[in-house]
């Protein structure tokens, strides 16, 4: 099993303290905007924190990748050019849109890649 790959240790941390037996984590992503905070992906599931609510309160979002109908990504340039300054990611689940805006391109690149493999794969 390879290291996971990650933004910020706190969210790692988060992610971690929440697996499930046989679980282990891929990657943890830091977004940027309203709404979302981070994306934990980890062998089993998509973990989205939403920090939209009134009140201050966080949701903690878990997305098992079976139930994920669509996946994709919109960005500010080709992603096959050289410079994105950003790109979102969105996952259509039981009727429901989830969307996070990553920093680089490259991460949300990976992580619309690890939720599409684990589809096929």
């Amino acid at each position: 099993m390879t290291q996971p790959i990650f933004d910020r240790p706190d969210q790692l941390d988060r992610i971690a303290a929440n697996l499930l037996q046989g679980e282990h984590i891929i990657a943890v992503y830091d977004c940027k905007g309203a709404g979302t905070g981070f994306v934990g992906l980890t062998n089993k599931r998509v973990i989205i924190q939403d920090n939209s609510f009134v009140g201050g309160k966080i949701a903690i979002t878990s997305v098992p990748y079976s139930k994920i109908n669509t996946v994709s990504m919109l960005s500010d340039k080709s992603m096959f050019g050289k410079f994105s300054s950003s790109s979102e990611l969105n996952i259509s689940a039981g009727g429901r849109e989830y969307s996070a805006v990553f920093r680089d391109i490259h991460k949300a690149k990976h992580a619309h890649d690890v939720i599409l493999w684990s589809q096929i794969g």
